[in-house]
């Protein structure tokens, strides 16, 4: 069974109508509890739980605090190349965009690395377009293998591999995947996604499943809101989330709130979602699953994201950059979006302290005898 069996059964409810009938009083009902249910964190999702968000952000802010601390890991981003043999309507990488295509040599991924390090920066995620012929496993290796001289922990964001592949890529370094579904509903998937591999709503799926079973150390997943009505999405997100979690229970499973951004192209998307859905979705999902992992990026905007600090966040981007070679030399390149917060490594620490959390640049360390957790914070 893989959580494309799951999804199946929630597909065939209509989701809906069932947060439709949720009342106020019994959103408060929800909020007494200590463990809820899907079909609670449905409620959660719903309108009536709208005129309750202080109270959910009370209620998340203290569940984070119990199970995390005051603190907040952060990590950049770091794209390798953005050939893409696919079409995706809402991506500036979209293979039939006109842009200037670029992949790094193994020497400037070093120059970036070194860019990079200099923040204290011990996280790093690295992406590339999904072209297998341009980015094959092999190249991905070759780049950790360089980078891994420089960072703790390196995560991907590439295109879905095999359970071989994964595990491959682990042997050389890798030890977090992130991957976004994008969007849950099937047909609008389809529609998003009119040419090349990414099509195969199922394979993409499953991914993170593979890459647990490949030994992933963390898996990061999500719906690019903005695609689909966000309580369908972010109910989705979760229900998965949960399923990776029981699933894996030795995996660290975190989920990422991505928000639709300006990129190269004319694609306007067909849902909005404020900032109070934002809250809302952040803070539900926390009170469904309080081990979960949150991560904001530099999507949002600096104001925003000082505020989503204290709700549940326990993970956050910065210095970032969405092109190619964007830590040294990307005068020429197109980003695969625009981001919002701008703010350097620094300015992002002095932020968080003065918040009262703990800045944490490195939470992992990687030994040929083990691997040990520990917590560090480069001051």
């Amino acid at each position: 069974m893989t959580f494309n069996d799951e999804a199946e059964r929630f597909q065939n409810l209509n989701l809906t109508n069932m947060m439709e009938r949720f009342t106020p009083f019994q959103i408060d009902q929800i909020l007494a509890k200590s463990e809820i249910q899907w079909q609670e964190f449905l409620g959660l999702l719903s309108p009536a739980a709208t005129g309750l968000l202080e109270n959910m952000a009370q209620a998340a802010h203290k569940l984070t605090i119990e199970h995390f601390g005051r603190t907040i890991l952060l990590y950049t981003p770091l794209y390798l190349s953005n050939y893409c043999v696919n079409q995706c309507v809402y991506c500036g990488f979209n293979q039939a965009n006109d842009i200037p295509r670029r992949k790094l040599t193994l020497h400037e991924v070093e120059l970036e690395a070194q860019a990079i390090s200099i923040t204290g920066l011990q996280h790093l995620l690295i992406l590339t377009g999904e072209s297998r012929q341009h980015s094959p496993v092999s190249y991905i290796a070759d780049c950790v293998s360089i980078l891994r001289k420089y960072f703790s922990s390196i995560s991907i964001e590439v295109y879905p591999l095999s359970t071989e592949e994964y595990a491959d890529l682990i042997s050389a370094g890798v030890d977090g995947l992130t991957i976004y579904q994008e969007v849950y509903d099937q047909q609008i998937y389809q529609r998003l996604h009119p040419a090349g591999p990414k099509r195969n709503y199922s394979y993409r799926l499953t991914s993170p499943e593979r890459a647990g079973d490949a030994g992933i150390r963390t898996i990061n997943i999500g719906a690019l809101l903005g695609l689909n009505d966000w309580r369908y999405e972010v109910f989705f997100t979760g229900i998965h989330a949960a399923y990776l979690q029981n699933k894996f229970p030795d995996i660290e499973v975190g989920v990422s709130f991505p928000r639709m951004r300006p990129q190269f192209g004319d694609f306007e998307p067909e849902y909005r979602v404020s900032d109070s859905d934002l809250v809302q979705s952040i803070a539900a999902l926390r009170l469904f699953l309080p081990r979960i992992g949150i991560t904001i990026s530099t999507r949002e905007n600096a104001f925003l994201r000082d505020n989503l600090l204290k709700l549940g966040v326990t993970k956050m981007s910065a210095g970032s950059s969405t092109a190619i070679g964007g830590h040294t030399d990307a005068i020429d390149s197109i980003g695969q979006f625009e981001i919002s917060d701008r703010r350097t490594v620094k300015e992002m620490r002095e932020t968080i302290s003065k918040a009262g959390y703990k800045p944490i640049l490195k939470d992992w360390h990687d030994l040929n005898a083990g691997r040990i957790d520990e917590t560090t914070s480069v001051t």
